[in-house]
């Protein structure tokens, strides 16, 4: 096993071990280790504190940067859904890691599974209920303000 996934492991493991969920995640660039995280829901009480979005967000706050193109994560368990787009908009293009989603699963945490299903119905047949309310046209809208900021 490559030695950052042997990192994303030993942090899971940890994990485990102190009362928390089984997932570590460690990001690198130039083959060096820039940050890591493991999921601190069980600390935090925090819905986004997933490994993979706190090594993001450390490596960010050593670099201050939207752009983490060029950097790879290696996590214990495949992302969530809400990690995978974390890395989409961090610009990140390589993931590798060991259990899958399946296996979460199988192990009693079957949420990333679920989510990711109910992410293939259409609006209208997932399960959190999404309702467009048009933006009024003016100087208050966001992203009028947005399009004309100078």
């Amino acid at each position: 096993m490559d030695k950052f996934m042997e990192r994303a492991v030993e942090l899971a493991v940890e994990n485990v071990r102190e009362g928390g969920q089984p997932f570590g995640a460690v990001l690198v660039i130039h083959n060096k280790i820039v940050a890591e995280g493991v999921n601190e829901l069980h600390k935090t009480y925090d819905s986004s504190g997933h490994a993979e979005l706190l090594a993001i967000r450390r490596a960010q706050e050593q670099n201050p940067t939207n752009d983490l193109s060029g950097y790879t994560m290696y996590a214990s368990g495949e992302p969530c859904p809400m990690c995978l787009t974390a890395m989409y908009f961090a610009g990140i293009n390589k993931v590798f890691y060991c259990a899958s989603v399946e296996d979460a699963a199988e192990a009693g945490l079957g949420k990333s599974k679920s989510i990711y299903e109910d992410l293939q119905k259409t609006k209208e047949e997932r399960s959190i209920s999404m309702m467009k309310m048009p933006l009024t046209e003016g100087k208050n809208n966001p992203l009028h303000l947005w399009k004309t900021r100078s």
